[in-house]
């Protein structure tokens, strides 16, 4: 499956920017949100939706540790 702009833009972004979108709150819950959407993930992006903080806590630490957000995206 050929990835969106957004994905490849975001995966494109160095390490430390994109762990500094994640550390912040609401730009990692909307990249949460965004980045399941955009990868064709439908029903993880609306789950992201209600559960927010949990995949918000997830993808820093899978940021941290793989350098982007991997569980459902």
């Amino acid at each position: 499956m050929a990835k969106s702009g957004y994905v490849s833009t975001y995966n494109g972004l160095p390490w430390i920017v994109r762990l500094i979108l994640a550390i912040i709150p609401f730009t990692g819950w909307l990249n949460a949100i965004v980045y399941r959407l955009a990868n064709g993930h439908l029903i993880a992006g609306i789950l992201a939706i209600p559960f927010g903080e949990i995949f918000w806590i997830v993808d820093l630490i899978t940021v941290i540790l793989s350098g982007k957000p991997t569980v459902f995206a």
